[in-house]
């Protein structure tokens, strides 16, 4: 017996069924100390396509570049002061995210050096069988010069690591996540 091929599937995403409770785009409550940072930006496909489903997951350091070890409740909104340093955000319609937090710092690296400041990002979508691993840093860190991830990245494609300041102060920023094509994210694998 002989059965025809059947196009392959992904389960999913559901993000919104199994995480949309657990979302957060606030990693750091008012009270806490660093330079606030707000980070906007798109998911989009190789044909710069948005993906109106996807998800991010960020993981960050705090300013004095130490994470967050305590298991703190994903139903919390920050609001205490709290460094949580963790969150979930998923894209609208148009593929846009956004999430605030505060600048992190600086995490020592395997080989001992100092890495630059930078945000730990999983990107979840429909039409991925795992999660893609990449990270987000900040153009005017001097460490960027030094950091072992960065320099093992080609010259030529660091800049879709690179957070751009939107605004004169700062604090607001945008990075994009491009799945593929010539300006694909460099994503890395784990």
């Amino acid at each position: 017996m002989r059965l025809p091929a059947t196009t392959s599937q992904t389960v999913g995403p559901f993000f919104q069924l199994g995480c949309g409770t657990r979302y957060r785009s606030e990693l750091a409550g008012p009270g806490v100390s660093g330079k606030r940072v707000t980070i906007q930006g798109r998911v989009l496909d190789g044909d710069g396509r948005a993906v109106p489903d996807a998800m991010l997951e960020v993981w960050q350091a705090d300013a004095t570049g130490e994470y967050n070890a305590q298991h703190v409740s994903l139903d919390a909104k920050g609001s205490d002061g709290s460094f949580f340093g963790f969150g979930r955000i998923p894209t609208d319609d148009e593929g846009r995210f956004e999430f605030s937090t505060i600048k992190p710092g600086s995490v020592s690296a395997p080989d001992g050096t100092w890495q630059a400041p930078h945000i730990l990002v999983s990107v979840f979508a429909r039409g991925l069988l795992t999660r893609l691993v990449t990270r987000m840093y900040f153009p005017e860190e001097p460490l960027n010069e030094s950091d072992c991830v960065l320099r093992a990245v080609e010259a030529s494609r660091r800049g879709t690591l690179m957070t751009k300041p939107v605004s004169a102060d700062g604090e607001l920023r945008e990075w994009n996540v491009i799945l593929q094509g010539k300006d694909e994210t460099v994503f890395f694998d784990l």
